[in-house]
């Protein structure tokens, strides 16, 4: 009795955190990808990290564009591309174009694990030297005639093709996402299927009965981007016909018959007395029994 005894917990272990996560760590020998906590803590979009933890984690040579992407996230070609613009301005992700012996151009993709370090601690290879800008066309004198602008050679701005398009075909387009999340348009696609919208449209058909058709029956997965089922559809179902005309028939015309007591002529199915004779006729009935 001597002894005195108390029934408190005892103190929790020293250096165990009373709230917050608490890591159970596995040592891994294979399967496993580094990450530098300055991404994997990065703040903004969890999209964002979620990409570059996934592209650090494919080996060499794999396919990381968007479409490879949208295969594998549930999430739309809208949120992946902007991860990839955000991965791209922090300096983790660059795409660079080089043309290939044969003439085509390809984009080779390089994904850093720190912004500005190349692989293996490599300095990161310097991009292509700076375009020299053009000399501005001096102005003609009065007496020469003036040479025409140049041309420029590349293809059109997406913006001014899509400005150039039909609105109402664009708008019918840029709909078909509230139908179906996948049917994500970029300007260009927009522009290249608005004419046959537009000649749907011309033909009668109403931008909802449009849309039942192009969102209908879609196969569960794409091989390629959305705009080549949805140009497949347009080009493959025939336009429909015009409207047939209302016909409403025209009441037959009775032929003319002549008044037995007043001899004028008047339209009845057989020959008697016109309206106003039969009038007449009641009235002097109805006298005669009065």
């Amino acid at each position: 009795m001597a002894d005195s005894q108390s029934n408190a917990c005892p103190r929790a272990t020293a250096g165990t955190p009373n709230s917050g996560v608490l890591h159970v760590r596995t040592r891994l020998a294979a399967d496993f990808t580094v990450v530098s906590n300055a991404l994997a803590q990065r703040r903004g979009s969890a999209v964002t990290v979620g990409v570059a933890v996934y592209i650090l984690s494919l080996p060499d040579g794999a396919p990381v564009t968007i479409a490879a992407l949208c295969e594998h996230f549930s999430e739309g070609e809208i949120l992946i591309s902007r991860a990839l613009r955000e991965l791209e301005a922090a300096g983790y992700l660059e795409r660079r174009r080089e043309r290939l012996p044969s003439g085509r151009i390809r984009t080779r993709t390089s994904f850093y694990d720190v912004p500005g370090v190349g692989v293996r601690g490599r300095a990161r290879p310097p991009g292509p030297p700076p375009r020299r800008p053009r000399p501005l066309p001096q102005p003609a004198a009065p007496d020469a005639p003036s040479a025409p602008a140049p041309v420029p050679d590349g293809p059109e701005s997406p913006a001014l093709v899509l400005a150039d398009a039909d609105p109402e075909a664009i708008a019918v387009l840029t709909a078909l996402r509230r139908v179906d999340a996948r049917l994500v348009l970029s300007a260009r696609e927009a522009a290249r299927l608005a004419p046959a919208v537009a000649e749907w449209l011309a033909a009668g058909v109403a931008p909802r009965e449009i849309t039942e058709l192009l969102t209908a029956g879609l196969p569960d997965r794409f091989r390629g981007r959305p705009a080549g089922v949805l140009a497949f559809r347009l080009r493959e179902t025939p336009l429909p016909g015009p409207p047939e005309p209302i016909v409403v028939p025209r009441p037959a015309l009775l032929p003319f018959q002549t008044c037995d007591g007043c001899e004028r002529a008047f339209r009845a199915p057989a020959p008697g007395h016109c309206r106003t004779c039969r009038d007449h006729l009641t009235g002097d009935r109805l006298r005669a029994a009065g």
